[in-house]
């Protein structure tokens, strides 16, 4: 990162772009046909930047500036049109985000220097790549990526946040010296696969048999699955739903991220979306587990593991319901991708497989900016070691020749 504090602010508006800036504080102030068709054009869109995900947050309070997430839809237009535009949330703190900068935070308050308020370009508390920037070209993507920085920069925010972003994204962020960096999920492929024998039969000894010990558990303990589709989740289905993910929070000692009226937004708007796992036994239903799922039956299907909760405890029941299942129905439903959401290298043991997932960062105060990028880079030289070392231990059954 550039030394000097000239040379940080962010460059004037690019030449020639013609556009008019509006910042708004709230989602509903862009039709959500225009949001989405501008979405639906990105080389990777996801049903959690769309219009109806980003107002339920917003609407039902989930994330809104009472809980550290203060709405701003960054907005370029041409005449009428819109031409570029993003969800940048400026935080109070550093929860939801999934790519950790406390380190960073504690550094600036040692040195007596206030690290949050921040921002950050993100879909709180959803840790899926996919497009960002929303754009209709590169150079709007990137004239809209620079009007971030020198609004925060106008603000007095100590830092831009560009998380989980799609290549067209980084590529305006390159362009606008983002500092990059990566992250680990881990991430399942069809491969040509038909069922979830033909899954098994992917994977070394070791991980069969192990599968195959972890679905025993779960059925000689009684427990079947109620699988729930889309419009056939009903109300009761959904309180069920949130009891258990409450009740996970709970556990752990935290109040949950979502509250119960932003499920029942996406209930009503955002319904095809979803699939529930119900596990029930000796007739009472005892746990679940919820998948996103987008562009169902293409060949771009793809499903994204979301929430998991339990009110009763069975050996292995976690990895049924939030792995097994959801991969038994990809395989059935012509699914190509599962993603299994931040960290957790256990799950390789399930058959997802590491997958770099990429950041970009941009610090206002000079030397902090220097200091974090001598840091990212001693980083993703430990982060090149650790997916060496991930990659010799694939559970995927060696074949000789």
């Amino acid at each position: 990162m550039r030394a000097d504090k000239e040379k940080q602010k962010p460059s004037e508006p690019p030449t020639g772009g013609d556009y008019r800036i509006a910042v708004f504080d709230a989602f509903a102030h862009v039709a959500a046909e225009v949001w989405d068709a501008l979405l639906d054009a990105q080389d990777a869109p996801t049903p959690f930047m769309r219009h109806a995900y980003l107002q339920a947050l917003h609407d039902s309070h989930s994330a809104s500036a009472e809980t550290g997430w203060d709405c701003h839809v960054i907005t370029l237009w041409r005449d009428d049109r819109l031409m570029a535009a993003c969800p940048l949330y400026v935080k109070s703190h550093s929860y939801g985000e999934y790519v950790f900068d406390w380190a960073w935070a504690r550094a600036y308050a040692e040195h007596g220097l206030a690290y949050y308020p921040k921002a950050v370009i993100a879909v709180p508390f959803t840790p899926v790549p996919g497009s960002r920037l929303l754009a209709r070209d590169a150079a709007s993507r990137r004239a809209l990526l620079d009007t971030c920085r020198r609004w925060c920069w106008e603000q007095g925010l100590s830092s831009l946040h560009l998380l989980f972003a799609s290549n067209a994204d980084l590529a305006a962020a390159h362009s606008l010296d983002g500092m990059p960096r990566q992250t680990v999920q881990f991430h399942w492929h069809r491969h040509g696969l038909n069922d979830f024998e033909a899954l098994l039969s992917s994977l070394n000894q070791d991980k069969r048999k192990k599968i195959r010990q972890e679905r025993r558990r779960v059925a000689d303990a009684g427990v079947q699955f109620e699988v729930l589709e889309g419009h056939a989740i009903t109300t009761s289905d959904w309180d069920f739903f949130y009891a258990c993910y409450a009740r996970t929070y709970e556990e752990h000692g935290n109040p949950p991220y979502l509250s119960r009226d932003f499920f029942a937004r996406l209930a009503q708007s955002h319904a095809q979306h979803w699939v529930l796992f119900i596990a029930v036994r000796d007739g009472q239903r005892i746990a679940c587990s919820l998948i996103a799922v987008d562009h169902l039956d293409t060949p771009q299907a793809c499903a994204y593991g979301r929430y998991w909760g339990a009110l009763q405890r069975v050996d292995s029941l976690h990895f049924e319901a939030c792995y097994y299942q959801p991969l038994q129905w990809c395989l059935s439903r012509g699914v190509n991708r599962f993603e299994g959401g931040a960290q957790g290298e256990h799950k390789m043991a399930r058959a997802l497989l590491p997958t770099v997932t990429h950041s970009a960062h941009w610090l206002a105060h000079p030397a902090f900016a220097q200091a974090v990028d001598r840091f990212l880079q001693r980083e993703q030289i430990g982060m090149s070691e650790y997916l060496t070392h991930l990659q010799e231990r694939t559970p995927l059954r060696q074949t000789s020749g």
